[in-house]
């Protein structure tokens, strides 16, 4: 039986994030029954948006339709664009937002940023995490419940214009070198063209999910639901329409798009650790 999502709305007096919503408790149940407690903010039936100003530059997200769900597809092209992770400023704690990283960075350089790996109450990254080559956060290969130790789960990873999602085990196994960005989080969607074992077809936790995944040409492919959807529908988007032999799940419920081309900006709940795809200067 998939994992459900089970949503509690806690009264939390030191929220004075007000654009974040109510505090919830999520509570992931795992299949041998055992659960795990993360804090988030409010379930939203559908993201958030704050129509930001626009951008001049190309646009490379486009809305789609899989099974009957809106989709959002971002492309990261090795040609083009450079993919880095954000956590906070240096010394700083978390931004907690794409609002707040918005701030720091000029919108003109930014092709489009996404909520990555999952994170603690704090928001903090709970597994692996790079940025700009320094490790933050050491590969977690502990077992546990909740969607992030449904095994197996992965990282997505890479330097320079070489981008790759591995399962956790393989990374280990596989990788020598520290690259210059990182990300964990579980479970995997596809594995090697594959469904992930524990995925079925359509099962009943629907959710604002998004993930990641890397094509045979090295072309990341990033995907945010527009509204709820189940594991198996992202996963099959993935493996049927973008033909991603791996593709990672970044998360759900939390989920978050900064696309500066359409002016969406996403705001709801504290986030942790940020993707953030940038162009390439000429």
């Amino acid at each position: 039986m998939k994992r459900v999502l089970l949503l509690a709305t806690l009264a939390l007096s030191a929220c004075t994030q007000e654009p974040e919503g109510k505090a919830v408790t999520v509570i992931e149940f795992g299949e041998n029954g055992e659960t795990t407690i993360r804090q988030t903010g409010a379930d939203q039936a559908e993201p958030a948006e704050e129509v930001a100003a626009k951008s001049d530059q190309d646009d490379a997200c486009e809305v789609v339709t899989f099974e009957q769900v809106a989709l959002t597809h971002c492309v990261a092209d090795p040609a083009k664009n450079r993919i880095t992770t954000a956590l906070g400023p240096e010394g700083g704690a978390p931004y907690r937002s794409l609002a707040a990283y918005s701030n720091t960075v000029d919108k003109a350089d930014v092709a489009f940023a996404m909520n990555a790996g999952m994170y603690d109450g704090e928001g903090k990254p709970i597994g692996y995490y790079v940025e700009e080559s320094n490790r933050a956060k050491e590969l977690n290969q502990a077992d546990g419940p909740g969607n992030f130790h449904m095994k197996p789960n992965g990282v997505f990873y890479g330097t320079g214009g070489s981008w790759q999602v591995k399962t956790s085990d393989e990374f280990y196994r596989t990788v020598g070198t520290r690259p210059e960005f990182g990300t964990q989080s579980g479970p995997m969607l596809v594995v090697d063209g594959k469904l992930h074992p524990e995925i079925t077809d359509n099962g009943p936790s629907k959710a604002i999910r998004n993930g990641v995944g890397v094509d045979k040409a090295g072309r990341a492919h990033f995907v945010i639901s527009n509204s709820p959807l189940s594991f198996g529908q992202l996963a099959r988007y993935f493996r049927d329409e973008l033909k991603t032999p791996n593709a990672l799940f970044l998360d759900g419920n939390v989920s978050s798009l900064w696309n500066p081309a359409s002016g969406r900006l996403d705001k709801g709940v504290p986030i942790g650790p940020l993707i953030v795809v940038t162009r390439k200067q000429p």
